[in-house]
């Protein structure tokens, strides 16, 4: 039976499905959106984003269940009893190391069970806001869209930022400082760029860019705080973590340590801002190391320890999928097997053109994945000039 069970997880025509209700239900949620963005925004701001709430959760928690319950992936979150009473409560800015295909989903996982899901943003390319169902529903739920000229960026962060802490529920705001995904190469260029400019180097984490952070500083402070994000999954883990295994029902066992750091601590001054965020990302990478060595993030980071708790699945993410299904999946396939078995060339066609169509957008959209959903504006630190403001911290200070 178990064997069953994996075999109908991993099969193709599951996965079909599966990509004709996560498209299908995107292009409705995005007729939706786009109807209320010019019929009601414009005269009822607080009902639009309100409604957009439940639109963007209905969308994303989709692919929270294919974490939460196809996969069966489990999630560790450790956090203060302190910190936790404020999850859900407030805006926030989250930085988060960027070391995973699929750091962004299980992020996902943590904001559905503080219920902020639908209200989940980050800075994104500009590009992205053109992609069909994701990119059109960032762009109608107010992501702040980069196009990387820092000049042009300042002034957008600032006026979205102000968007964002309008509106009337909390709102996580994520900003990959790191700019892009670890990956060997990366770290690579990553160390020469430290090496060259006397900084820490580090061996879980690119150097952070400090440009977006800081231009995003002012226009937060006294109005949200910042959540530091720590997520590690073990580099012994049997099963790789990547939206493919995910989708083949494969589960993860990831590890989350969450902290709450007032904006109002942070330091006022542009360079001692960036300061801070290189000593942060020195602190973050003592703990990454601590969990890869010794299997905890406070063994050897200096970190105050904490215990973990696992978080449980939402029956909400389980009935969405459900309900799509059956509004968009069983019409669908019951025209297409129509189409298939007419014994017409033109609609046996038309019917495979169709699945051929769906499985190239679950193909790309899985492609999409390894690329950042998120990046902070700076000069690549890989490679590029640098985006420190000047500063070259040689020391490890305590973040928080």
């Amino acid at each position: 039976m178990a064997r069953m069970w994996s075999l109908i997880k991993q099969s193709t025509l599951v996965h079909l499905c599966f990509a004709i209700s996560y498209f299908t239900s995107g292009l409705i949620i995005n007729s939706v959106q786009c109807v209320l963005y010019f019929g009601l925004k414009p005269f009822n701001k607080r009902l639009y984003r309100k409604i957009g709430y439940y639109l963007c959760y209905s969308f994303y928690s989709q692919l929270v269940f294919l974490a939460d319950w196809w996969s069966g992936t489990t999630l560790y979150i450790y956090i203060s009893e302190e910190d936790l009473k404020y999850c859900g409560k407030e805006h926030v800015l989250l930085l988060m190391n960027h070391s995973y295909e699929v750091d962004w989903l299980v992020g996902w996982m943590f904001c559905d069970k503080v219920g902020v899901l639908g209200n989940c943003k980050a800075y994104a390319k500009k590009v992205i806001q053109y992609i069909p169902t994701i990119g059109w529903a960032w762009k109608f739920a107010e992501f702040v869209f980069l196009e990387r000229s820092f000049e042009k960026d300042k002034e957008i962060i600032g006026r979205q930022i102000k968007e964002i802490m309008d509106y009337p529920d909390p709102v996580w705001l994520l900003l990959n400082a790191e700019g892009t995904r670890f990956t060997e190469k990366k770290h690579e260029a990553s160390v020469l760029f430290a090496r060259e400019r006397g900084m820490v180097e580090l061996k879980h984490h690119l150097i952070p860019r400090s440009k977006g952070f800081t231009a995003s500083l002012p226009h937060l402070r006294g109005k949200s705080s910042i959540l530091d994000i720590q997520l590690a999954i073990s580099k012994d883990s049997p099963v790789k973590p990547t939206i493919f295994n995910i989708l083949n029902g494969k589960g993860l066992v990831a590890h989350m340590h969450v902290r709450r750091i007032p904006t109002d601590t942070l330091p006022e001054n542009e360079e001692k801002a960036a300061e801070w965020l290189q000593n942060l990302f020195v602190e973050k990478d003592r703990m990454q190391d601590s969990f890869h060595n010794h299997g905890d993030f406070f063994t050897s980071s200096g970190v105050t320890k904490k215990y973990p708790f696992k978080v449980q699945p939402r029956i909400s993410s389980f009935i969405n999928m459900a309900a799509w299904n059956v509004i968009t999946v069983v019409p669908m396939s019951y025209y297409l097997v129509q189409l298939l078995i007419s014994g017409e060339i033109l609609y046996f066609s038309i019917g495979s053109s169709v699945l051929a169509a769906f499985y190239t957008l679950m193909v790309k959209a899985i492609g999409m994945s390894k690329i950042s959903k998120a990046s902070s504006y700076g000069s690549d630190a890989t490679g590029g000039q640098s985006s420190q403001n000047g500063t070259s911290p040689k020391k490890s200070v305590k973040s928080s």
